[in-house]
């Protein structure tokens, strides 16, 4: 038997050989040995490792592969966001990008930019701790992604144990796993010749490959990674420059893309885009454009973030590759909150890496400024994963019998009536009660807290409700029972009970909120309380038609069209008797009328907090029209401050000199009053 202190000492020194052939062949692409060299280092590593089991590391070179399959994939929250990219598609934009930065910065006169290739690949994080890898996770929604560590374990760029000294004790690294267009090739003849499914593009083989429960197809696909950038760092240092940190990478075995470089001003950055574009087609990777990053990280922090993007960085995206095919027939397609969306019906089209028979016509404005028609040739437009468009039409190829797109009269899931406000581009269903495409959206909304307060009915077990056929209308939910919600999935004896009681107490509400329940458009809380308050019942305001509505406060021509078309539905009408016979009451009380132009005259008030019903400038618009003046501080001369929730230091200067308080509720009703 081999001594084992000579077998460990040899153990080491295969794996730092085999780690540094690894480091110039996938970092430097500079082989030193032939293959078979390194493949007879490995066999002899293997060997050892077989004979004395104990000495097996997690960071070897031989563990690449080896791991049982997944039952499913472990979530991981990342600490630091994996944020997405702001996009610019031309040269305006970029110098837009460019001046909105300098002018952060207080007018720089020039910016020193990283720009690199933007890789169509899955976006990684690889966790190191004291240099070893330990986890890998994917990007998922930007917060929480997806553990993929076995996975990314096979890929043989990515280091198992970093290169030399001095990085963190915890490192982030963060980068693209793609797949080159040579493997994607083999990978679909192999396919194909076992007459299997193949894959659409580089991406979504990237994808698919890295995502599979058994680690053991991952390695056998031909995947491999850039790093891009970093997430967390603890307990070190990395240099003040993002050039220089990918050039630390590089030297600790971390594969830097070779295209990647430094630039000056946006001249430098456009002028990197004309050479990266000329050298497209010959990358033997995909890329969809190129990214600019502020070099400086003091810069970046300055500059922050905004939304779920940083302010220092941007996408320059390739034009979108388009194709021209026939328009065979246009549907319209409902949405859950009732608007109808023409899609194109096409003969079947190769374009931007998969065969496209559908696209999205957007509305009726854009297929009567495409002046489209059923016949036309069409040019496709898709973009990554974009949803393909109709981007327009080829006039010369256009037939004689090419029939225009009209919009139906009638939903074409409900058959209700379909409008389109005067100078709006989206034309929708008014069978809100109704129609079976709005309908989970409506139920959730009609039960809602604010609504009528149905504790207990949530977003999953509306989708069951809904899918099993017990709940078409909100009408239906009063005609639930134990015995029926007992017997669906996930759902106890004790649970169904205590949503019976919470539905029995839904009978009981309030005008205010009932309205509100209706899911009308453009009546939101603040519109439902003034209705109830001005109308005072409900048969009163079905009986207005849209001029009498218009004299309630705050009701214009376009919410007045939106409720009269909305009562003008007689499924709806159905729908609300059905409610009133389930016994849904509140409080009758008489009409208010109209609110006197100058109810708040001579009032002066003050905002702060969050209000719930209503945004804080339209409570300034309120108070202004009723004759009340808003300032921004509190002083003696301060009537009221309105109080929302988690207010300021107002709140406390308002005690101190003895200001009048009002909650969101006494303020609605001293509008109303």
């Amino acid at each position: 038997m081999t001594d084992r202190r000579k077998a460990r000492q040899r153990i080491e020194a295969l794996r730092r050989e085999i780690g540094q052939h690894d480091y110039c062949y996938y970092v430097l692409d500079d082989p030193q040995i032939p293959d078979g060299e390194y493949d007879r280092l490995l066999r002899e590593l293997q060997a050892l490792e077989l004979e004395f089991p104990d000495l097996v590391t997690a960071d070897s070179p031989t563990q690449r592969v080896g791991a049982a399959p997944l039952l499913e994939f472990a979530e991981v929250r990342h600490a630091v966001p994996m944020l997405s990219l702001d996009n610019a598609f031309n040269e305006a934009e970029v110098r837009a990008f460019d001046r909105r930065v300098r002018e952060r910065l207080q007018n720089m006169a020039q910016i020193e930019y990283v720009a690199e290739p933007k890789l169509d690949g899955l976006a990684i994080s690889l966790l190191y701790r004291q240099g070893v890898l330990v986890r890998g996770a994917t990007r998922g929604d930007g917060t929480t992604g997806e553990e993929v560590t076995q996975n990314v374990r096979t890929l043989p760029s990515i280091p198992l144990r970093l290169l030399g000294k001095g990085y963190p004790e915890i490192l982030e690294v963060r980068g693209e796993v793609f797949m080159p267009r040579s493997g994607f090739a083999a990978l679909n003849r192999r396919a194909a010749q076992r007459n299997e499914k193949t894959f659409a593009n580089p991406r979504n083989a990237a994808a698919g490959s890295l995502r599979q429960l058994d680690p053991r197809v991952t390695a056998e696909r031909p995947l491999e990674f850039f790093c891009y950038g970093t997430g967390q760092v603890r307990d070190g240092e990395l240099p003040d420059r993002h050039s220089a940190i990918l050039a630390r990478f590089r030297d600790w075995g971390l594969r830097i893309n070779p295209e990647i470089d430094s630039v000056s001003g946006m001249d430098g950055c456009l002028e990197y885009y004309r050479r990266i574009t000329a050298k497209r087609a010959t990358l033997p990777y995909a890329i969809d454009g190129v990214v600019y990053k502020v070099d400086r990280l003091d810069l970046q922090q300055q500059l922050g973030f905004v939304a779920r993007a940083p302010r220092w960085a941007i996408a320059h995206k390739f034009p979108a590759e388009e194709a021209m095919t026939v328009l065979k027939a246009v549907e319209f397609q409902v949405g859950r909150t009732g608007a109808l969306t023409p899609v194109a019906r096409l003969e079947p089209v190769f374009v931007g890496g998969a065969t496209v028979s559908n696209a999205t016509l957007h509305n009726m404005d854009e297929v009567e400024r495409k002046d489209v028609r059923v016949g036309d040739t069409v040019i496709v437009r898709r973009a990554g994963d974009v949803i393909p468009e109709v981007a327009g039409v080829v006039l010369a190829k256009r037939p004689q019998h090419a029939a225009r797109v009209r919009l139906p009269h009638r939903c074409p899931v409900c058959g209700s009536a379909v409008i389109r406000p005067e100078g709006e581009a989206v034309a929708r269903c008014t069978g809100g009660l109704f129609c079976a495409a709005q309908r989970k959206e409506l139920i959730r909304h009609f039960s809602s807290r604010r609504a009528m307060d149905i504790e207990g009915l949530g977003e999953k077990l509306v989708d069951q409700l809904v899918d099993a056929g017990l709940v078409k209308t909100p009408a239906d939910i009063f005609t639930l029972t134990a015995a029926r919600l007992a017997a669906l999935e996930h759902m106890g004896e004790k649970s169904a009970q205590k949503l019976v009681m919470a539905i029995e107490r839904a009978r009981h509400t309030t005008f205010q909120r009932f309205l509100y329940a209706l899911g009308i458009r453009e009546v939101g809380e603040a519109t439902a309380a003034l209705l109830a308050q001005y109308f005072g019942t409900l048969e009163a305001l079905l009986a207005a038609d849209e001029s009498v509505l218009q004299q309630a406060p705050d009701v214009g021509p376009v919410v007045a069209a939106a409720i009269a078309a909305f009562f003008r539905e007689p499924h709806n009408r159905e729908v609300i008797s059905a409610l009133r016979e389930a016994g849904v009451q509140w409080p009758e009380q008489a009409p208010a009328g109209r609110t006197g132009p100058g109810a708040l005259s001579g009032m002066t008030f003050v905002l702060t907090g969050t209000l719930t019903v209503m945004s804080r400038d339209e409570a300034k618009r309120r108070i202004q029209a009723l004759g009340g003046k808003i300032t921004g501080s509190v002083s003696k001369k301060t009537d009221y401050l309105v109080v929302g929730a988690e207010p300021g230091s107002k709140l406390a200067e308002a005690q101190q000199q003895g200001v009048a308080l009002l909650d969101e509720q006494a303020f609605l009703k001293l509008l109303q009053a």
